[in-house]
């Protein structure tokens, strides 16, 4: 498969109807907001939810979460030595970094595209392995500020057999009410280049973002309550880019009608300009 030698820029709009995004655990929990009252989801959770689509997707995937790991490894160093290629090469005081990454790069999807530190005692002299990935990731943001709901949950079973029935104990759940959010993304040529990021690769990045929720319920994200509503999929011309990142994300355009907007097919303008010569696609999400 060819190496990605045009640059894409990409945007995906995204819905939240009473969920929570992405907990803050630093503020009991809550939705991620900014200081103004904006909603935020951090870069980190979305890389989180790619990472989770591809591997559904069949693609080999070194930084697993503990409830959706296949291979039973309860460590990145363990997934990492476990490689016949790499795990040699990890404890090969002689190999080179550039031979490390390289073969992690050719075995892990996420590795190639988003890069990874191979940090482990006593592998390779405890040197250090890193790898820049082409794609890279922005924190999502809301459109408007949005509203906190907080509701106070009870357990009222015992946790441990032969303990006396007490008094409930409480706890709290937080959601949004309503939010659209936005984030961007771009992937570099010169690091796909190097990582061996391949068309293919870009192709799975945008399938994996217009379906980015699927599989993704939980008791804060119930099913339904998480929409990928827009992907707006930008190929430059060249390696470089015809224009900026910065330059190309603000094509797109979408605004509240009114004070109090809940949908985003009723109650937000979309719309996206145009570059001379560079091309995109609007997708509709899952």
């Amino acid at each position: 498969m060819n190496t990605l030698n045009k640059k894409i820029d990409f945007a995906v709009v995204l819905s939240v109807h009473k969920a929570n995004p992405n907990g803050d655990p630093l503020n009991g929990n809550r939705p991620r907001q900014t200081h103004e009252g904006y909603g935020e989801i951090s870069d980190v959770a979305i890389k989180r939810k790619i990472r989770n689509r591809l591997l559904d997707m069949g693609e080999s995937i070194f930084v697993q979460s503990n409830d959706r790991k296949i291979d039973g490894f309860g460590s990145l160093k363990e997934r990492a030595e476990a490689d016949p290629d790499v795990g040699k090469r990890l404890k090969d005081k002689k190999a080179t970094m550039d031979e490390i990454a390289r073969l992690a790069c050719e075995k892990w999807t996420d590795v190639r595209s988003f890069g990874q530190v191979f940090a482990f005692k006593g592998t390779s002299g405890g040197v250090s392995v890193g790898v820049r990935g082409p794609v890279s990731i922005h924190a999502a943001t809301s459109i408007t500020p949005i509203d906190l709901t907080s509701m106070q949950i009870t357990k009222s079973v015992n946790s441990e057999p032969g303990e006396k029935k007490g008094s409930d104990t409480m706890g709290m759940k937080h959601r949004v009410e309503h939010g659209v959010y936005i984030f961007y993304g771009s992937i570099n040529t010169q690091l796909a280049e190097k990582t061996g990021f391949t068309e293919q690769d870009a192709e799975n990045i945008k399938e994996a973002l217009r379906t980015l929720f699927e599989n993704d319920a939980s008791s804060a994200r119930p099913e339904g309550s998480m929409e990928v509503n827009k992907v707006i999929w930008w190929e430059h011309q060249s390696k470089m880019g015809q224009y900026s990142s910065a330059k190309v994300h603000r094509l797109l355009n979408i605004k509240p009608l009114h004070g109090e907007p809940k949908t985003f097919e009723e109650d937000y303008h979309f719309s996206v300009s145009e570059l001379e010569g560079l091309q995109y696609q609007v997708l509709d999400g899952k």
